[in-house]
């Protein structure tokens, strides 16, 4: 594996596996990787002959400095699993590498970007869509590869590569789970003892709710039942549970709306770590 810190090293090692007659696979990460990332890295090995993945901490999706200051920073554990995983290239660059100078670049990311994440964290989706641009500008990839808990950002990823003329197979890959049902995430880590021992209970209530979808209950009252469970426990505060269109990320407010199936997307606050998952509702005829 070669690790690569400079953009020209970066385009160059890529047009050495064009040249090869080798498809390119890109996984962008922030580090700090887990069973999740290596899932996606794992797909990405079988779809493709020449894998990237990046390792970078952007600045630019953070609307809060304190999480920017304390999301984990692994580099070189990273850089040992990617090693083991087979992968061609990690793209591990300085934030002036990437941002010589501020990136201004405002996307007209439509609807999918208004609601729930993007309500909630004012501009954070500009700041993917500006480090995702870049990368798959600097990388050209054939597919890229995002995991699925983060439903939302694999829908304006999506928008972006329409808008920019990227023409990418964005790959969706399932939720990892813990054994326990919690989907992983880095920011996991920051959990205490209690607090890891509570967070399975989002899937759980997720799921319970999502097999109660025919009884007869409408969206509205299945909503607000996953609400008022998960702040029925002591240290746990939904943030927004919306179920939404897969398509749109629009919240739906009848089963007759969900001509394209239902996605409940959740966002619970435990202490000062913010954890998100996604369930999907089975068609209701």
């Amino acid at each position: 594996m070669e690790i690569i810190s400079t953009v020209a090293a970066l385009r160059e090692a890529v047009a050495g596996a064009r040249t090869a007659g080798l498809t390119v696979g890109l996984v962008p990460t922030m580090g700090a990787l887990h069973a999740g990332h290596l899932s996606l890295i794992e797909r990405a090995r079988k779809e493709c002959g020449f894998v990237v993945v990046s390792v970078f901490v952007n600045p630019t999706q953070f609307n809060n400095p304190d999480d920017l200051r304390t999301y984990p920073r692994t580099v070189e554990a990273d850089c040992a699993k990617l090693e083991e995983a087979a992968v061609d290239v990690a793209f591990v660059p300085a934030v002036e590498e990437i941002y010589p100078e501020p990136d201004t670049r405002v996307f007209d990311l439509g609807p999918v970007a208004d609601v729930m994440e993007g309500a909630m964290r004012p501009g954070h989706f500009n700041g993917v869509a500006q480090i995702v641009s870049k990368l798959f500008d600097y990388v050209r990839p054939d597919k890229a590869y995002f995991g699925e808990k983060d439903f939302q950002q694999i829908a304006v990823i999506r928008r972006m590569a329409e808008i920019e003329g990227f023409d990418i197979d964005i790959v969706a890959c399932p939720i990892k789970r813990e054994a326990d049902g919690l989907a992983m995430s880095s920011r996991n880590v920051r959990l205490t003892k209690e607090q890891r021992e509570l967070a399975p209970v989002i899937h759980q209530v997720l799921s319970d709710n999502a097999d109660m979808a025919g009884d007869g209950l409408d969206l509205v009252s299945l909503r607000e039942m996953v609400i008022e469970e998960i702040n029925s426990y002591d240290g746990m505060e939904v943030e927004y549970y919306e179920i939404v269109d897969p398509m749109t990320l629009q919240p739906l407010g009848s089963w007759d709306e969900a001509k394209n199936g239902a996605v409940g997307c959740i966002t619970v606050w435990m202490g000062d770590v913010r954890l998100i998952d996604n369930i999907r509702y089975p068609e209701i005829n």
